[in-house]
């Protein structure tokens, strides 16, 4: 995919938008994007559409992606419907970069869209959960409970504190502070984040991403067609890897599905962890970016939350993570996700991020991942990098 750039990206500010249709917040994202392009929309000749909750949450099965694209004006175009739980806007993006590289379509489109505030909380959570196994469903599991029971024991084999855990949020809640696109802009103080409601042992209220609505969309093509029609800086997508979660006793599972599927990444890139400059991850519940990175080795077991301590990942350190502000902050609409963390590195190599912008941003990551399979801890991973 070397040749393959991202022309433009949109995004709507993820929140509450009670007025807003998955229509409409789908084509103000798509119409950002072409926008930011500068692109005649009638050159796009693939979209590719990601939601995961429409189904239950709105009652659109099998052409959501259409009906999207029809109120974006849209007519006339292959319409691709992506859904892969948490993980479906990178899936979309992925596709999207196919399209062009197979030379299907000069311009591809990708758009992910969610509107989980429905004004139930409990058939939001209950279809959120639906991307587990039926078994876990049954038995009253959560994605909360999970990545609570993983946290707990990273803590226990590092010997870390709830301090320890409650200094990402600190973190990424001032970043998201910064982040005029974030649902939550407060930053949180290490003592607000540890007295705020229990959730799931050890995480509080302030360690778990809000349920939000949103739409993120971005526009790839060759570099040789966008620089006919531009000069600007062009970030190149070098690698977009996904894989699956293994079944217990297939494969090596002393390696989790993350690293591996990193480790294509960036094989894939021609680069090594190191090379990495800044960070989007899937901080679903914030103190897993402890994991996360460690998993994606940029940093070595054990040393996510010494880095963090001594500001390595914060904003102006020399591996800033998450710093649209990460789910936490920014907001989880589920099917916009990856394409909001696509936007964000765009932003960032394009130095275009404002007063949140990693200096010298010259090659970025995107861990994005959903759903469950068993003990696996997610169904879905994707992996992207993009390269100024």
């Amino acid at each position: 995919m070397d040749d393959i750039v991202v022309i433009g990206v949109g995004m709507i500010p993820f929140g509450k938008h009670q007025n807003l249709s998955i229509y409409d917040m789908g084509r103000q994202a798509i119409w950002n994007a072409i926008q930011d392009a500068d692109l005649d929309p009638r050159k796009i000749g693939h979209a590719y559409v990601s939601n995961s909750l429409a189904g239950p949450l709105q009652g659109l099965e099998n052409t959501r992606g259409q009906f999207v694209m029809r109120e974006a004006g849209f007519s006339g175009i292959g319409v691709t419907n992506v859904e892969n739980a948490c993980a479906s806007g990178t899936n979309a993006f992925r596709g999207a970069c196919l399209e062009v590289a197979s030379g299907a379509s000069d311009f591809a489109l990708a758009v992910g869209v969610e509107k989980m505030l429905i004004g139930d909380n409990v058939r939001t959570l209950g279809a959120i959960t639906g991307a587990a196994s039926p078994l876990y469903a049954s038995l009253g599991y959560q994605f909360t409970a999970g990545y609570a029971m993983k946290i707990k024991k990273y803590m226990a084999k590092y010997g870390l504190s709830r301090e320890d855990i409650a200094r990402v949020v600190v973190k990424n809640t001032y970043n998201g502070s910064l982040n005029p696109l974030a649902y939550q802009r407060t930053p949180r103080t290490l003592e607000e984040v540890l007295s705020a409601r229990l959730v799931a042992d050890p995480l509080t209220l302030y360690m778990c991403c809000p349920n939000s609505d949103g739409a993120a969309a971005a526009i790839v093509c060759r570099e040789r067609t966008a620089r006919q029609l531009t000069s600007r800086i062009l970030p190149r997508v070098v690698a977009c890897s996904l894989g699956s979660g293994r079944l217990p006793g297939t494969g090596d599972t002393s390696i989790s599905t993350t690293t591996l599927v990193a480790r294509s990444a960036y094989e894939a890139a021609s680069i090594g962890p190191a090379d990495i400059n800044f960070v989007e991850l899937h901080d679903a519940m914030a103190p897993a970016e402890l994991i996360e990175i460690e998993e994606l080795e940029v940093c070595q077991p054990g040393e996510a939350a010494i880095w963090l301590r001594e500001g390595v990942t914060s904003l102006g350190g020399k591996v800033p993570v998450s710093p649209s502000g990460g789910l936490a902050a920014r907001g989880h609409p589920v099917g916009a996700t990856g394409l909001a963390q696509v936007a964000e590195l765009v932003w960032q190599l394009r130095g275009e991020a404002g007063e949140r912008q990693v200096p010298e941003a010259k090659v970025g990551l995107a861990l994005n991942q959903g759903g469950r399979v068993d003990t696996e801890e997610a169904a879905a991973y994707c992996v992207t990098i993009l390269k100024r």
